[in-house]
């Protein structure tokens, strides 16, 4: 390898979703173009749920498994997998510095208490009163603490002894594009060698679908691609999924003659009111400021969008303006996986990379188009529901 020693090498992915775990799977899965969707267990909502997996393999220990709760399983699961892909995991020596920066959300509801609480709060006499206690007596004491991202990051580092710094970022799609932003940052800048980036969402939850149908962002059956979901059949079909990618600047990964998959070159973050025309505004100004880098015919796009209206409309405008340049909607086959989705579609692109093609489109709209030559660059935007705006380049070496 050659070039700049503070460049920043992906040298370990770890992947779990509807397709399975390990790249392998995914790469395999993505090119089937055979969505995996649970129309049934959430009705009239789906979701992409996680394949069978057998936690043991990375988390041995029944009793850690026990403490935590289904995403922590499954971002400590990923997190397990990205270290023993790039050769670190049981090695104390590098794992003692290694940074971890972890997005993920808050914890799961209890939704047999808040059920029964909800119904009570019916004949409450004193309903104030009857709400707080029932809160204090009845909510398990892990319920507050399970609110903190941060439990994911502690979990990951007692399975796996990862013990260099640690951050952990909440805030929905935005919180993974800002992990991966700043732990990009800290090495190009000369302050970290190699992190542990990534994030995990659990969709199998009825108080998630329960919010997201607050908000009504959830799509409801039939399903359909992201590009095909329209204003009147719009919406997010969320999906199970852990991502973690370990990263190392160039100069750390040659000393240690890591495996490299890609380097990525360019993380922004932003955000906007999105007032009328702001959103397609900010996403043209972020393809603008790294177009000078692109080749045309060489690079492609792996966009986040969950399909919730008017953001994929108004992102699909934007990408329209690119020209014919390939764009995949992963979410039409893995789901939307929040804080994962950014992570998710960065270690994509690195496999896509490494492959050097991309997966056939699955767009009955025709906005995708089929890929051909040889892959060297590509752009992932992640474009939030509802606030946050992200993009990154990752390119082949």
């Amino acid at each position: 390898m050659s070039g700049d020693p503070r460049d920043v090498l992906i040298t370990g992915i770890g992947l779990l979703s509807c397709l399975g775990e390990g790249l392998d799977a995914h790469w395999n899965g993505l090119n089937a173009a055979k969505p995996v969707v649970d129309e049934t267990s959430f009705a009239p909502y789906m979701v992409h749920p996680l394949a069978p997996i057998e936690f043991d393999k990375q988390i041995p220990k029944k009793g850690d498994q026990r403490q935590m709760e289904p995403w922590q399983r499954i971002g400590c699961y990923s997190a397990g997998l990205a270290l023993e892909d790039a050769g670190i995991k049981g090695n104390a020596d590098i794992l003692g510095h290694v940074d971890m920066l972890v997005a993920a959300g808050g914890g799961e509801r209890d939704t047999n208490v808040d059920g029964s609480i909800l119904t009570g709060l019916k004949t409450a006499a004193a309903p104030g009163r009857y709400l707080n206690e029932r809160l204090m007596n009845d909510l398990r004491p892990t319920l507050s603490l399970a609110q903190l991202a941060n439990l994911l990051a502690g979990n990951i580092s007692i399975v796996f002894g990862v013990v260099g710094s640690s951050r952990t970022f909440m805030g929905e799609e935005l919180a993974g594009v800002d992990a991966l932003r700043i732990a990009v940052a800290r090495i190009n800048a000369g302050q970290s060698e190699i992190g542990l980036v990534g994030a995990s969402y659990n969709a199998q939850r009825k108080d998630m679908l329960l919010q997201l149908a607050f908000g009504r962002e959830g799509l409801v059956a039939p399903y359909v691609p992201v590009w095909a979901r329209g204003k009147d059949h719009a919406g997010a079909a969320v999906g199970s999924i852990g991502a973690f990618l370990v990263i190392e600047s160039r100069a750390h990964a040659e000393a240690r003659g890591a495996r490299v998959y890609a380097r990525i070159a360019r993380i922004m973050a932003d955000r906007c009111r999105r007032g009328p025309g702001e959103l397609e505004a900010m996403i043209s100004g972020m393809l603008n400021e790294i177009a000078p880098r692109l080749v045309r015919g060489r690079y492609a796009v792996l966009s986040s969008a969950c399909g919730a209206w008017p953001a994929t409309a108004m992102e699909r405008a934007a990408l329209e303006k690119l020209g014919k340049v390939p764009v995949r909607a992963t979410a039409s086959v893995v789901g939307s996986g929040v804080e994962a989705a950014f992570t998710l579609n960065v270690a994509l692109a690195a496999l896509a990379l490494k492959h050097g093609s991309l997966w056939p489109p699955l767009d009955p709209t025709g906005f995708e188009l089929p890929w051909s030559g040889r892959l060297e660059q590509v752009v992932v935007t992640c474009i939030s529901a509802w606030r946050g705006e992200g993009l990154g380049l990752v390119e082949a070496m």
